[in-house]
């Protein structure tokens, strides 16, 4: 649906919204955006469309990226839980995991598997990523305080907890936690070594919707782009999903299509597709 006003020229775009998701979909493996893909953004924002970066990264670890592509709108970060105003620096929307119930799915999921290595995402625009013995951070050169006293990750607000297992993969720890847990949080799959525990419910879609009513937009307004699990709920939300050719098997599964990589431009050969 067009959100041009009534009378007015119709969006030479057929999507109002485009929503991308950042690591191994927006950025390259360098954890840069290329010239094409920038240079396909902005001419999608000049033919009327609003982009939306929807991340599983908390806002203190996106707020950087955004700086650099100069970018001033609205981003969900934190898998949902935070709507961020870029252009602001401000949170506008905040969600928080309930550290008992979390504390309590934790236990279960040890009591299955055995002892997980845990790290967790505290809330706010500052919002530390603490980093306990045995966990490996996947997401790059990121900042993190690491601590040894498990009491210290429950001392302050969270909005998720990552955990790792030493001999489990990533699709079989998350489907272990899913299965003993899943009533008490939310479980998804975000990257390698990347499995977290969310406030249940949780999902990109929570907060893409509430970023896109923001903007006066719809699911039916709305073109997504993604390459893990964690980005299934916002295919489903969305009118079409795009799928990276770098995805995951699951998520390729429930797109409507499959663009090239990230490596190679893969949102930029969708875009202009579609501009033509």
């Amino acid at each position: 649906m067009s959100t041009a006003p009534t009378g007015g020229p119709e969006p030479a775009f057929p999507y109002p919204l485009v929503a991308t998701d950042l690591d191994g979909t927006l950025l390259s493996p360098d954890d840069t955006v290329s010239t094409r893909t920038r240079a396909a953004l902005t001419a999608v924002t000049a033919a009327g469309a609003a982009h939306i970066i929807v991340t599983g990264r908390s806002v203190a670890w996106t707020k950087h990226v955004l700086d650099d592509l100069g970018y001033d709108g609205l981003a969900v970060c934190g898998q949902g839980a935070q709507v961020y105003h870029a252009g602001e620096h401000r949170l506008l929307t905040s969600v928080t995991l309930d550290r008992q119930l979390a504390g309590l799915a934790l236990a279960k999921i040890e009591a299955e598997v055995g002892p997980l290595a845990l790290a967790a995402s505290r809330d706010g625009l500052e919002g530390e990523v603490l980093v306990g013995p045995g966990y490996v951070v996947q997401e790059g050169p990121l900042p993190v305080i690491p601590f040894t006293d498990v009491a210290d990750l429950w001392a302050a607000p969270l909005n998720k907890v990552y955990v790792q297992h030493p001999g489990l993969g990533d699709d079989a720890l998350a489907a272990v936690a899913q299965e003993v847990a899943g009533g008490l949080v939310g479980v998804t799959m975000a990257g390698e070594g990347i499995v977290e525990l969310l406030p249940l419910g949780l999902t990109k879609a929570t907060g893409l919707s509430l970023a896109a009513r923001r903007l006066g937009m719809k699911a039916a307004d709305t073109i997504a782009f993604g390459d893990m699990p964690n980005d299934i709920p916002m295919f489903a939300w969305s009118a079409h999903g795009v799928a990276m050719a770098n995805a995951h098997e699951d998520l390729k599964a429930v797109a409507d299509e499959v663009t090239t990589s990230n490596e190679e431009d893969g949102i930029a050969v969708v875009l202009e597709r579609l501009l033509a």
